[in-house]
């Protein structure tokens, strides 16, 4: 009886609509870090520098991605390891955006990007893909049975695509963003990973340093490259 009534009168698809304006409003689950834990004191990190009554620690790591479950790689991206401590209870409003990073002393540092941006070139070294398998075995193949010529040499000189496998990607960006630095009000300390683009090899960094500009005030942190 009230399903008639409301299709009769048009509440029905008024209410529907009301429920979908609501759900758009909210808009998706924000994602939530955990960050890596922060080691027992500044010290434990290569490299370290004050803002204000804090002290900000970090860590270069080129192009792995050092989670606490595996460690990964990008090609497009390097990651640096970074904590900031406190007074003991002390609070401090924390974000990725607090740093950029300068290489080789240009002028124009990195931006620090959102964690999210590396999904599309995270890569486990320890996978075995079958396709480079395959490609393996082919060039074996091709040497054994003496094709010599053009065919021997065009054999594995262009890796195939790699497919990855959609559970594992899945894996790779969970780890990837339970380790990123937390964001908001947290409580000190608080550690994890921030990620700047950059596809250079790490042989051509002769100097990094990190910038922080933030709540605590400015620091420049000195990294080994």
């Amino acid at each position: 009886m009230q399903l008639r009534l409301l299709l009769r009168t048009g509440a029905l698809p008024i209410a529907v609509f009301s429920l979908v304006s609501q759900c758009a409003a909210q808009g998706p689950t924000p994602r939530v870090s955990k960050g890596m834990p922060p080691r027992a004191t500044p010290g434990e990190y290569l490299s370290r520098a004050q803002a204000g009554n804090f002290t900000i620690a970090a860590e270069f790591d080129r192009h792995d991605v050092p989670t606490p479950e595996t460690t990964l790689t990008t090609e497009d991206y390097i990651c640096v390891e970074v904590a900031l401590f406190g007074a003991t209870g002390s609070h401090l409003t924390v974000s990725f955006s607090d740093f950029s990073l300068r290489i080789n002393g240009k002028k124009t540092p990195l931006a620090a990007e959102q964690f999210a941006a590396v999904f599309t070139n995270l890569r486990d070294p320890t996978y075995n893909a079958p396709e480079l398998q395959a490609a393996k075995e082919n060039k074996s193949s091709g040497l054994n049975a003496g094709g010599g010529g053009g065919g021997q040499s065009d054999l594995g000189s262009t890796p195939p695509p790699v497919h990855i496998p959609p559970e594992m990607e899945r894996a790779m960006q969970l780890h990837v963003q339970n380790a990123a630095l937390p964001e908001g009000d947290r409580t000190l300390p608080v550690a994890g990973l921030i990620f700047f683009k950059y596809g250079g090899m790490p042989k051509g960094i002769h100097s990094v340093e990190l910038l922080y500009s933030g709540a605590a005030g400015k620091a420049t942190i000195t990294l080994q490259p």
